[in-house]
């Protein structure tokens, strides 16, 4: 495997029980990239993601981080759930959740650092949380809680961020905050893979795009994946559906045919 990719996976599969999920993925995604994971229900975007963390064990297949197994690199791979997967009941503050991302690089029996603090303290200003850490987690709004979880994932200070819907159940300005720190950790050498769902916002929100529905679609810049030719591959009659619907709004628009 090759250190000068920031995710390689070879011939992954993965089965339910004995339903094929994903079947024989391969891709290698450079550094530096936002990628956005694109495909409909049930295609195994968030299996993908599990797989090459090792939270669900493959039937088959190879997954490495700059050229190394995760075990070896662990430290540099951060992930942030989907939200409806999350107990927000925990009684937890913000603050106290945000530090939970230091807690791999302190060691054991080893407690925050007052710099740990800060440092949680200014990403969460760096996601618009920061008047909100003394907060019960399970007092804030949909997109506040996603932001937290963001705030903890930067808190690893990684090299690779996977994220698995970060733009579910959000408002705008949330959205639009996200999407401003995703551009802004690309600038910083980081690489991201989102799941998304949106197919409005693909071209603008990702350089990469990687389609999926049980096995790999295409794969690439998103200039020249996110196309008609993808899409029906990926979404059959549901992208033709959403395509007519996008033809018809530019056309009331803008006049264009």
């Amino acid at each position: 495997m090759d250190d000068s990719f920031a995710l390689q996976v070879c011939q992954l599969t993965v089965n339910y029980d004995k339903t094929p999920v994903l079947w024989d993925v391969t891709v290698d995604i450079p550094k530096g990239v936002s990628v956005g994971i694109i495909g409909p229900n049930g295609a195994g975007k968030t299996t993908f993601l599990k797989a090459a963390l090792s939270l669900l064990k493959p039937l088959s297949g190879k997954v490495r981080f700059f050229g190394e197994s995760l075990s070896k690199v662990r430290k540099r791979v951060a992930y942030v759930p989907q939200r409806a997967t999350v107990d927000w009941d925990f009684p937890i503050r913000v603050k106290d959740l945000v530090l939970m991302g230091r807690y791999g690089k302190l060691g054991p029996l080893r407690w925050p650092r007052r710099a740990d603090v800060v440092a949680a303290h200014q990403y969460l200003e760096m996601v618009g949380m920061e008047q909100y850490a003394t907060r019960q987690i399970k007092q804030l709004s949909g997109g506040q809680q996603q932001r937290v979880f963001i705030a903890r994932a930067l808190m690893q200070q990684a090299d690779f961020y996977f994220m698995d819907e970060p733009f579910a159940g959000i408002d705008m300005a949330s959205e639009k905050t996200l999407v401003e720190l995703f551009h802004e950790l690309q600038k910083q050498g980081k690489t991201i893979c989102a799941v998304h769902h949106d197919l409005n916002t693909v071209d603008s929100y990702f350089d990469w795009t990687l389609v999926l529905n049980m096995r790999l679609i295409a794969a690439g810049p998103t200039k020249e994946v996110f196309n008609a030719t993808n899409l029906n591959a990926a979404y059959g009659k549901s992208y033709a559906l959403f395509d007519e619907t996008l033809r018809r709004s530019l056309s009331q628009t803008t006049g264009i045919k």
